[in-house]
Order: structure tokens, then sequence, then C-alpha cells
């Protein structure tokens, strides 16, 4: 549950698609776990008869991802086991690989490294105008050189939900393997990945499932060629496991989310949507036709460090985004970076009303520390100057180079001029004691 604030308020936590918060059982679980870990080893956890931990945590994610069981795997995160999955890929020169704007950069990562390695060509499916992935373009350029197509589910960057089952029955008369991201997704909305058709689903459990860090999963389908009816799961190699007593609270934390997911839960995007709409000078990142659980958005004036640290005082938690997270999307080409919020279950309208409270107290301030320094460059007889509006960005030098951030130069003329904005504070000194010892 969120804890609660020196005001007495709870924590309005808005970045579960971060870090979601541990449940009170489930923080409990990990705890004894953990303390049984380091004082008789893992063995401890082993359970009577052995492995039943981790027999049980396999039942719970096969009944989550409506698959077989004994067909997934544990590891220490989704970026981990995607990894392990693509080094052992075999792939030829002439084969393409397809991934998509939304592809976070740990997989990126994996898939700069598989080009390289086997010499194929990479290539990235483009967006519509409207933020949704170009499916026509897709069946347009699809044939049998795409040999490996890496999807997320929901994007962490603004939100967007892919088509994903569409995506499958389009890829399934083809040779292509079909890899799904389901980091951000599962815990939040259905996921049954028989469906969706993917050879490849990989997850963690501390975004929306709220279980501990360090722990995700990964759900290897049959391959028609490779696998035998009745195989066993194929292993994840070199992919790390994770530690027991990650394994002991992960199972607590499928347990609670099976229990809560049974009673229907309001949908609070909308209102959140609403709120940050209706904040003056907010701009939402577009998201394509269907959105689900996270929202973007950037100030046009204030810079989104300083809009989270006045957040994170009023006791209202979210996540700022910045360019490397996303490389190849949309919003992260833009050099500023963005907020990004995310709800989950546990989140209430009062966590909305709060954040919406909280904004307009950040940006009044934020906008008052910025006109304290115009006021006083004015001079003592001069008229306060106004708020300024906003500033806009000079380009930087160069041909390939993008937007730069800063103030543009302050234009001449008579009368007190615009100050540039910034949200820097007046350094505060503080003492310091030293203690010596004496012999």
């Amino acid at each position: 549950m969120n804890t609660p604030t020196q005001s007495g308020e709870r924590t309005a936590h808005l970045n579960t698609a971060g870090t979601g918060r541990m449940p009170d059982a489930v923080h409990a679980v990990l705890a004894r776990a953990t303390a049984l870990e380091d004082r008789y080893g893992p063995a401890a956890l082993r359970g009577s008869p052995p492995g039943a931990p981790h027999r049980r945590v396999h039942a719970r994610l096969a009944d989550l991802l409506g698959v077989p069981a004994g067909r997934t795997v544990l590891t220490t995160g989704a970026a981990q086991a995607f990894e392990a999955f693509a080094r052992t890929t075999v792939l030829r020169p002439s084969d393409r690989i397809w991934t998509t704007p939304h592809e976070g950069v740990a997989h990126l990562h994996a898939l700069h490294a598989l080009r390289e390695r086997t010499r194929c060509r990479l290539e990235v499916v483009p967006l519509r105008p409207d933020g949704d992935l170009d499916l026509d373009w897709m069946r347009t350029h699809l044939d049998e050189d795409v040999a490996l197509v890496s999807v997320v589910h929901l994007s962490a960057a603004c939100g967007t939900v892919n088509p994903v089952e569409e995506i499958g029955r389009l890829l399934a008369p083809h040779r292509a393997q079909y890899t799904l991201d389901a980091s951000h997704s599962v815990g939040l909305l259905p996921v049954d990945a028989r469906r969706i058709g993917c050879r490849l689903l990989t997850a963690d459990g501390w975004r929306f499932l709220r279980g501990p860090q360090d722990i995700g999963f990964a759900y290897l389908a049959p391959h028609p060629h490779d696998d035998p009816p009745g195989a066993p799961a194929p292993q994840l190699v070199p992919a790390p496991a994770p530690a027991a007593a990650a394994v002991v609270a992960l199972g607590t934390a499928l347990a609670h989310h099976a229990r809560a997911a049974r009673s229907p839960q309001p949908d609070l995007l909308p209102l959140l949507r609403a709120a940050v709409q209706h904040t003056p000078g907010m701009e939402l990142l577009a998201a394509g036709g269907r959105q689900a659980g996270v929202l973007a958005f950037r100030h046009a004036e204030i810079p989104a460090a300083a809009i989270r640290r006045g957040l994170a005082r009023r006791g209202v938690v979210l996540a700022k985004t910045v360019a490397h997270e996303h490389p190849l999307h949309p919003a992260g080409r833009v050099a500023a970076p963005a907020l990004r919020a995310s709800l989950h279950h546990d989140n209430t309208p009062h966590d909305i009303d709060r954040l919406r409270r909280a904004l307009a107290e950040v940006l009044l301030e934020e906008r008052h520390a910025a006109a304290v320094p115009a006021r006083a460059a004015a001079g003592p007889t001069a008229a306060p100057a106004a708020v300024p509006a906003a500033v806009p960005a000079r380009p930087a030098a160069g041909p390939a180079a993008g937007p730069a951030v800063g103030p543009a130069p302050v234009p001449a003329g008579p009368g007190p001029q615009p100050f540039p904005y910034r949200t820097a504070r007046p350094a505060r000194r503080r003492g310091h004691l030293t203690l010596h010892r004496t012999n």
C-alpha cells in the first residue's frame, strides 16, 4: 500500500510503470525469506518437498499468462531473458529483424548485438500519424526474410497499447519468430500468450505485479520444428536466475494480484488525462488510438525535473523520462525530458486530485522563482516585470543537431527585459561540525 507522508496523507504513488509499491504481505514475506536465506542459505527456502516455491510460482504464472504449465522460466528481469534469447538466435546475413519505435534501450542493445554478430538487417516498423503501428506497412513488406519481430505490448514511453494479437495473426503463416515485451502490461492488462501467438514473452515482476526487484520471467512457446510434443521448456542460457527470496516473494505477489483482479476496478486514466489537460501549459504526448495505465506529458516552460521535485515534496511520486530510454520513439527525439504518470488498481480518484492540486502549486512556485530575478534585473525604479511566457529554444549548430534546450537571447529594447526561465535557487550555507580525537 502507499505509505503516509509526514503530513499524515499517504503518498500518491503514480510510478508503478517504473517500480510498483509492494503490498504489505509481499514486503513481509520478502523480509522473512531474505533473513532465512542470509542465515541458512538458499536451501532453507526450497520448501518441502524441494522446489515447491518454484513450482507454485510457475503454476501461478501459467494461470496469469494462459499458457501450459512448465513453459515459463524465471530470470532476473525481462531484459536479461530477451538478451539470453537473442544470444542463442541463429540468423543469416540476408535475414531481417523488425522492431518498433516503442522498444526500450535494453532490448535495443540486445538487437544491435544480434545484428553485429549475424550481419543481418535491423528495420524499424514506422508509426502512423496517429501514433499507432503501421500494420499496412508490415503487410506490404513482410516476406520470408523477416526472421525476428520484436514488439512491445504497452509502450513505457506514453502508454500506447499495440495490437499484439493482430500482429500474431499476421506473422503466423511466416517463419518470423515473434517476441513480445510485456513488462508494462502484465498485471495491468489481460495477457493471453497463446492467443497472442508469440514465440517468446518476457516481463518484469516489480512493476504492475508489485513484486520484488530483480526478478522477471519468460514464456517460451513450443516451436513446431524445434520442439517435439511434450518436450520440457528450453532454458534461456545464460540468463541469470533470481534469488530464492525473490522467488518466494513473487509467489505472494502473484497470489495478491489474482485476488485483486477478481474485483472490478475503475479506469482512472480519463480522470488523470483531464487533470493534466486542464493544467495551463501542459502538453500530452500522443499515444495512439488505445492507451492504458500510462500518461506522458511535459510543460512548455518549466523543466520536468523541477516539476518532479516539487511534486515529490508534496507527496506525489511520478517518473521523468529522457530521450535515451526510448531513442526510436518520437517523444524521445525531443531533447526536453517529459513526465510520466502511471496508474495501478491501488490508486484512487483522491490521488488524481492531489496531483492536480500539487501541479498547480508547483507551477505557481516555479513561475514566482523565475519572476523574482526578472524584477531584480529591471532595477529599483522600473515597474515589476510580468512572468515571462514560453521562451523558444535556439536550435544547435549543425544540420544534424536536435533542438537545444535553453533560453533564447533576450531582445534589446527600452524598458525592462524579460528574464529567461531558470530554476536555480540561492545556495544555502550549512554549518559543519568536525570532531577531533585526542590521545
